[in-house]
């Protein structure tokens, strides 16, 4: 399974990024999306879709936070990273600083795909590849966001 996972997207989305997730088998979305027309413009893509509410984002529908299971994992998703993970979460996926992060704290996988929209400190857009298989630990994967 692949999973596309964006975030901090704040109303720009840049064409590599909508080809390439197109390939997906989900794609997941962690907060700053901005105008609703944005996220409808992802889900135009055709595939499952799942989104937490950033601090940028006014929509009341969408979740703060998200638990998800996929392949015999389990992954806490929001927007704003806390200092510690909830207790017995392995993979935390957050967005927010638009800096990408693949780092383990304490038993607990920190993962950041970067911004897809706005680069922000030396780091340029990006997004990410989440692959899942079913008895190994999980790849996940930081992409530049024009391709390189």
């Amino acid at each position: 399974m692949r999973i596309a996972v964006i975030a901090d997207t704040h109303d720009r989305l840049v064409p590599f990024v909508m080809q390439s997730i197109g390939a997906a088998d989900e794609i997941w979305h962690l907060g700053d999306v901005c105008e609703k027309g944005t996220w409808d413009a992802i889900r135009a893509l055709g595939k499952p879709t799942q989104l937490v509410k950033g601090n940028q984002d006014s929509e009341p529908s969408w979740p703060m936070s998200l638990n998800l299971e996929r392949m015999g994992h389990c992954f806490h998703l929001l927007h704003i990273p806390p200092r510690s993970a909830p207790a017995g979460v392995k993979f935390l996926l957050h967005g927010h600083t638009h800096v990408p992060r693949d780092q383990e704290i304490e038993g607990t996988r920190f993962l950041n795909p970067g911004s897809a929209g706005l680069a922000n400190k030396g780091a340029p857009r990006s997004f990410a590849w989440l692959e899942l298989r079913e008895g190994e630990r999980p790849v996940f994967r930081c992409v530049g966001a024009s391709g390189e």
